[in-house]
């Protein structure tokens, strides 16, 4: 029985780590385009960023609205890598988070930030709406209610 207890822990601490991973500025940009059907809201956040942490929920909400509908709600950490099994992992966990979740891999964050959106200052909580099938893509750094995400999200369409 000891035993069983021991595996289960490990198993739900490998599914707990499978829920986040790496990302690179052209690994985000591939599965963007290959969504040509899909708007996509991907928000950039961090543990450590109090109102990031704050809005998290609204993004958690629309993720539950839209189950089967073609959007996809995508949560980019911008925590240092170094910080994936020792913050990011225990906060999804502890948060119950659904949404996608990864952590930036760029050897430069600036450079990524720069990319992202060319006027991105690097202050988030920041948002990227995309809807390649029309060509749409808009850039907040700013925080946002449910209300405001479908809102903006309904302008995608």
């Amino acid at each position: 029985m000891k035993y069983l207890v021991t595996l289960l822990l490990l198993l739900a601490g490998f599914v707990a780590n499978a829920q986040v991973k790496l990302l690179t500025l052209s690994q985000l940009e591939s599965r963007v385009a290959k969504g040509k059907d899909t708007t996509y809201v991907i928000n950039f956040w961090a543990t450590w960023c109090g109102p990031c942490v704050e809005e998290l929920p609204n993004f958690e909400e629309i993720t539950k609205k839209s189950a089967n509908k073609p959007l996809k709600v995508i949560l980019v950490s911008m925590d240092f890598k170094s910080k994936l099994n020792s913050a990011v992992i225990p906060f999804v966990q502890k948060n119950k988070i659904k949404s996608e979740v990864y952590v930036i891999n760029e050897p430069d964050q600036q450079a990524f930030i720069e990319k992202v959106d060319s006027k991105w200052s690097g202050a988030i909580p920041a948002t990227l709406f995309v809807n390649t099938k029309l060509k749409i893509r808009q850039f907040y750094e700013k925080e946002f209610t449910v209300q405001e995400l479908t809102k903006t999200i309904e302008t995608l369409k």
